[in-house]
């Protein structure tokens, strides 16, 4: 489990194919600092296993699922990447909780500069439309946010817009976006989870 919260940006040293997945390579001196082989750290939103490591870099085998309904099959040796380790229990509880397994991927439609602050409009598909809400929580690229604003139900077009601070733009990949990049997405679990009680309720 994770928060949301990131704790470095990190540097792909290499993505290629393995077999039947792919081998990603990370340079994250701090990720590294306390991992072990197995443990787990969340790489723009998606929760992967180490299994090697060096003193400043961690390996993780991506399955080729992982990388058709992310983005990672867009990023390139030298990409920065957001990265955070898996919540230790007894710590604060900073950002909401993200499991690091994403519902996939939406794109920047818009950015907007304001006084302090960025505004991010993002796209939704109609799946996942449902399960944001305004004031509400979402994970984009692993970093929690809050929704500042989403389209009408009825809109041809659905989006959400998320307001960022200048340091989440200093500290995370959100500071390098355009419009037109692909962004990973988590909708918040407790949406999930109330939206499948309602549709087994409905088929009683």
């Amino acid at each position: 489990m994770f928060t949301g919260i990131i704790e470095e940006l990190g540097e792909i040293v290499s993505f290629e194919p393995n077999g039947e997945a792919w081998r990603l390579t990370v340079r994250g001196p701090l990720a590294v600092s306390d991992a072990s082989h197995g443990d787990s750290i969340a790489v723009n939103g998606l929760c992967l296993t180490v299994v090697d490591q060096t003193a400043d870099a961690f390996t993780a085998d991506v399955m080729q699922v992982s990388v058709d309904m992310s983005t990672l099959g867009d990023r390139r040796a030298g990409d920065r990447v957001n990265l955070e380790r898996a919540a230790a229990v007894g710590d604060r509880l900073g950002g909401h909780i993200v499991q690091g397994h994403i519902d996939g991927t939406a794109t920047v439609l818009a950015i907007t500069e304001g006084d302090g602050q960025r505004t991010v409009r993002c796209s939704l598909d109609d799946e996942h439309a449902r399960l944001v809400t305004t004031k509400g929580s979402i994970a984009v690229d692993g970093i929690s946010l809050t929704v500042s604003g989403i389209s009408e139900a009825g809109a041809a077009e659905q989006w959400f817009e998320v307001s960022l601070i200048p340091e989440t733009l200093a500290s995370t990949t959100l500071g390098f976006r355009a419009v037109g990049d692909r962004v990973n997405i988590e909708t918040d679990i407790v949406a999930r989870h109330v939206e499948r009680m309602l549709q087994v309720e409905a088929t009683r």
